[in-house]
């Protein structure tokens, strides 16, 4: 392949949108979009891989190693993701609630065409970097269609939440666990959607540091996700977990009453202790003795719809580990499971009546110089074009002191943008 060409725009918000219409022509396509967040562990604005010269598509078994052979035999940008139940290969576990959507445990696939933006630099990769410059450019973007609203159900009344809620209290209370994620699944059987234009919709309504778009063949991934499971950035491990929600206001002085309440709430504050401590000891796996520190508790940081209370564990990892070891040390990411690990995932599958599959896995890539980056598949829409099955879950860290009518209200705020794009 020649070498990369860099290209410069004069309006990256358009090209992007250009970009990701021309890559949609593939069956592959992995679409990251930073949406101008700060992040000092970011190294490009917007990522595009499109059309896959090799893949891999696996159920949990053997998958972490057969990843990491097609990984060793194949070098460059490789995109994918990693579902929620390849814990059933790491541990003793199991997964048999419904399942819908029928994805793989695991994807990646090794692209013909990418596409990096920073900025007004545009690198594309492929075998006619400069015809790709001008197709690209050609593309006119439609005005978007609105899809037809799609009648969405709950696999939990809000009764029997609340009830189960109580159930898992009980559990804490009797030591089993500290604390637990609950998820519920919202889905519509039958659901005609335009996957694209729905994740433009959505990247709209609510533009988060990890945007995602991926499709391969009938299955797509459409995510608002804000959190960072892992990173390596060199040297340097960099986990970001998510525990701690208010909504926004749309007033300014009450938007910001809403932050202190977040930051003073000793409940949220004792679920982010818990999640941190949690993956202090699983980068320990991967960290030379002494690395592991918390470089940020608490930070507080504002999107579309939520206020959300992120910390920042970092540890430098062991030269012995390779990237899959690094990454199976660590899943699935402690924010989605709760504390002990194991046993909270146990209570989990007991009581939650889907499979989780895709949703609290994690998307992401690795890089051609050895490093990766994976978000945590939360606000996020799952689609099987096929089956015409669509699916979302939203969930919360039940503690001692959770008030389950709150934690029903925590689940609906997190599905609110979701909801609007499905709303005509």
């Amino acid at each position: 392949m020649p070498s990369p060409r860099v290209f410069t725009t004069s309006d990256p918000d358009t090209f992007k949108v250009k970009a990701l219409l021309w890559a949609n022509t593939f069956r592959e396509v992995c679409y990251f979009d930073s949406n101008h967040h700060s992040d000092p562990y970011s190294v490009f604005d917007v990522f595009i891989a499109a059309g896959a010269k090799k893949e891999i598509n696996l159920k949990a078994g053997n998958a972490f190693q057969q990843l990491e052979d097609f990984l060793s035999e194949n070098s460059g940008f490789i995109p994918g993701f990693f579902s929620y139940d390849l814990k059933n290969e790491l541990e003793n576990l199991q997964s048999l609630n419904s399942d819908h959507l029928s994805f793989p445990d695991l994807y990646f696939f090794l692209p013909e065409n990418t596409i990096l933006i920073n900025g007004s630099e545009v690198q594309i990769n492929n075998n006619d970097p400069e015809a790709t410059w001008v197709i690209i450019n050609s593309f006119s973007i439609p005005q978007p269609d609105l899809t037809p609203s799609v009648k969405i159900s709950s696999r939990f009344t809000k009764n029997e939440y609340e009830h189960t809620v109580t159930e898992l209290k009980e559990h804490i209370q009797r030591g089993d666990i500290y604390e637990i994620n609950f998820c519920q699944e919202f889905y519509a059987q039958g659901a005609h959607i335009d996957p694209l234009n729905t994740f433009m919709r959505l990247n709209k309504i609510s533009p988060s540091p990890f945007s995602t778009y991926l499709k391969f063949g009938e299955h797509y991934i459409i995510s608002a996700t804000p959190e960072r499971f892992l990173s390596r950035r060199g040297l340097k491990l960099i986990s970001q977990p998510i525990k701690g929600t208010s909504a926004r206001h749309s007033d300014g002085l009450k938007d910001e009453d809403q932050k202190r309440s977040l930051q003073a709430d000793e409940k949220e504050l004792a679920e982010n202790v818990m999640i941190v401590d949690l993956v202090r000891n699983d980068l320990t796996k991967s960290a030379k003795p002494g690395s592991v520190k918390v470089e940020e508790l608490f930070g507080i940081y504002s999107f579309k719809q939520v206020h959300q209370l992120i910390s920042t564990v970092v540890c430098e990892r062991r030269d012995d580990l390779s990237n899959i070891q690094i990454i199976s040390n660590t899943f699935p990411m402690g924010s989605m499971t709760g504390a002990p690990k194991i046993s909270a995932m146990k209570l989990a599958e007991y009581y939650e009546k889907s499979k989780r599959g895709v949703y609290s896995g994690a998307v992401g890539y690795f890089g051609p110089n050895g490093d990766f980056d994976f978000n945590v598949i939360i606000r996020t829409l799952l689609y099987n074009e096929k089956n015409k099955y669509l699916s979302f879950h939203t969930g919360g860290a039940i503690t001692l002191d959770s008030d389950p009518a709150l934690e029903y209200d925590e689940c609906l705020l997190k599905a609110e943008a979701i909801m609007e794009v499905l709303k005509a």
